[in-house]
């Protein structure tokens, strides 16, 4: 604990302190709670997504060497020409949300294409905005991860430090002053004693 002054100024000062303290820690501790919460429920929807897109992938196996027959065709219409993300604000954080990838038209001739290429197209587009959506996932866990970290410091700081601190101050200054008073009515009382005294012995005072 720092050095404090024993005075009833410092007095004040480390009871306004603890009432902030007190009044802040409430509201640390209930952030910190929605932080882990809002964890729990983007990580659940992390492992959804990512067996859904392994799922896709498994599937995708199956016909995947039909591909070498358009070439670079297919390759060019799943690249993302954009991400769209959104926002939501979570406990005071703002977290990335997935709207959609959006890919650039297809272009290749539809009578020298393979018949199934349309829909290859759609599919693999589908997977690539599922792993997408799930590095956005990722992205908004690691910020919530990183958030919780610091709501978590600050929690035991208070709790550990702060207000113990100013505890312990209030405790000693109150001793302090305690024994101030009661120092000054003993030497009141030795005064009021010898002034009596000298009375008594016709000393005037």
């Amino acid at each position: 604990m720092p050095k404090i002054k024993l005075t009833k100024g410092e007095l004040k000062k480390q009871r306004d302190n603890l009432r902030q303290f007190q009044r802040y820690l409430p509201t640390l501790q209930l952030k910190k709670q929605q932080l882990q919460i809002e964890i729990l429920r983007w990580s659940a929807a992390l492992d959804e997504k990512m067996r859904l897109a392994e799922s896709r992938m498994q599937k995708a196996k199956a016909w995947a060497g039909l591909l070498v027959e358009a070439g670079d065709t297919v390759a060019r219409c799943i690249v993302p020409s954009a991400v769209i993300l959104g926002s939501r604000n979570i406990a005071g954080v703002e977290l990335p949300v997935f709207e959609q990838s959006q890919f650039p038209p297809a272009e290749y001739d539809l009578f020298l294409s393979p018949p199934w290429l349309d829909s290859a197209g759609d599919y693999l587009r589908e997977l690539v905005s599922l792993r997408d959506e799930i590095g956005v996932i990722k992205r908004g866990i690691e910020t919530l991860r990183r958030e919780l970290r610091i709501t978590s410091q600050r929690v035991n700081l208070f709790e550990k430090v702060k207000i113990p601190d100013a505890l312990e101050a209030i405790r000693c200054i109150k001793i302090y002053i305690g024994d101030q008073m009661a120092n000054a009515v003993g030497r009141s009382k030795i005064a009021k004693y010898k002034i009596e005294e000298l009375q008594g012995l016709g000393v005037a005072v």
